[in-house]
């Protein structure tokens, strides 16, 4: 039997993860609004799920929530390299054992005995947002300040290219989002552990 009295997470984790989740919030509904003002892939996000009210609102929101989720992650990322965290329970991430563990998830059968322990396709999934998040601030940095950063904006394909890149990370991010609170649904104890740590 586990100790209901063990750190699973840390303080610092949890302020973090909570931060993370206001950013993100505020980033995607207001990064709508802005993507409705252009409208570039032919389509509308409806207006009840944006933030912001027109794109100057929209804008400033956005630039407010982007220094929080930079700073939070940089704090992050500090903390879990200090630590070992990173390391430690990220990596590594072997494909075969990723396959299997993907295999189990979809027949109910992956285990969560342990939640100190991620199972590789959660160990997958995290790496993924960290690297889509990087991936989300660069192509920002294009958006905003687009003439400062002319070797970035080449990389990503022109300011056009960063727009689209931009986008495709925050579906992916979003996608991340929708995986995650249903695994939560349905192992409602790792909110727990989220909220009091333990």
């Amino acid at each position: 039997m586990k100790d209901s009295h063990a750190i699973i997470h840390p303080a610092w984790l949890r302020i973090g993860h909570w931060l993370n989740v206001a950013a993100v919030l505020v980033l995607v509904t207001s990064g709508w609004r802005i993507y409705d003002a252009t409208g570039f892939l032919g389509f509308a996000i409806p207006a009840n799920l944006t933030l912001g009210g027109w794109l100057g609102g929209a804008i400033a929101w956005h630039f407010a929530a982007m220094w929080l989720l930079v700073v939070n992650g940089l704090v992050y990322l500090a903390l879990n390299l200090a630590t070992g965290r990173l390391r430690r329970q990220f990596f590594p991430i072997p494909p075969r054992q990723v396959l299997n563990d993907f295999i189990a998830a979809l027949r109910g059968r992956l285990s969560h005995a342990d939640p100190r322990h991620y199972n590789s396709v959660q160990k997958l999934a995290y790496v993924f947002v960290m690297v889509d998040s990087v991936v989300l601030v660069l192509s920002g940095l294009v958006l905003w300040k687009s003439v400062q950063f002319p070797l970035l904006r080449t990389l990503l394909g022109g300011y056009e290219g960063a727009r689209r890149v931009h986008f495709f990370a925050m579906a992916g991010l979003c996608g991340f989002i929708v995986v995650h609170v249903a695994m939560v649904a349905l192992v409602p104890r790792t909110l727990v552990a989220m909220l009091r740590g333990r």
